[in-house]
């Protein structure tokens, strides 16, 4: 099967697949840099890979609405997502949208309520006002912090349900998601599991 550049009920196509790869390894930079910051606390490698964050998270931002406008316009295209486990796939899913749209959200709202010029990779996207609004910033002072460790939670969950998918379902959801296809070879579940 030629892979095409849309989704198709076997596998997502090439767009599909550089939106989830690409953003994975954004994330992965995303989520290095505050485990570093966490565990070893400011120091030039914490900087080196922290510095990036709010020019990564502005970036991530709109790929993550880019994505999602993407994945609206292949809906009915793409694999489907059959019985129990399949819905619980979408809510997943949906979990997964949900924060990563949020997160970078409310960090945005908080840095335009610092009053402060907003300039991510040198785009000027916020003028420095000088006066900050308190409200704008509640949100992110109160929950960016522990909702990125939820994320990155929610990201192991997602990767550890492919495992399992694969070791005890013995369906390669994977391929999916790397060739834009199921694996021939892939031992479909019994549909009592679906």
């Amino acid at each position: 099967m030629a892979t095409s550049w849309m989704d198709s009920p076997e596998g997502y196509g090439r767009v599909s697949r550089a939106f989830h790869w690409g953003m994975a390894i954004l994330f992965a930079w995303q989520f290095a840099g505050a485990i570093l910051f966490v565990s070893i606390g400011d120091s030039a490698l914490t900087r080196f890979v922290g510095g990036t964050h709010f020019d990564m998270g502005f970036t991530l931002f709109v790929l993550v609405l880019l994505r999602g406008g993407w994945g609206l316009l292949n809906m009915g295209h793409r694999p489907p997502h059959q019985g129990t486990a399949g819905k619980a796939a979408v809510a997943g899913h949906l979990l997964l949208y949900g924060m990563m749209i949020f997160i970078p959200g409310i960090a945005l709202l908080r840095q335009y309520g610092t009053g402060d010029a907003f300039s991510p990779w040198g785009i000027p996207l916020m003028p420095h006002r000088g006066t900050k609004i308190e409200w704008m910033m509640a949100p992110a002072n109160l929950l960016h912090y522990w909702l990125g460790f939820a994320l990155l939670a929610v990201v192991v969950g997602h990767s550890a349900m492919v495992l399992l998918h694969r070791v005890l379902w013995r369906e390669d959801v994977i391929s999916r998601m790397t060739r834009g296809r199921d694996a021939p070879d892939a031992v479909q579940r019994p549909a009592a599991l679906r």
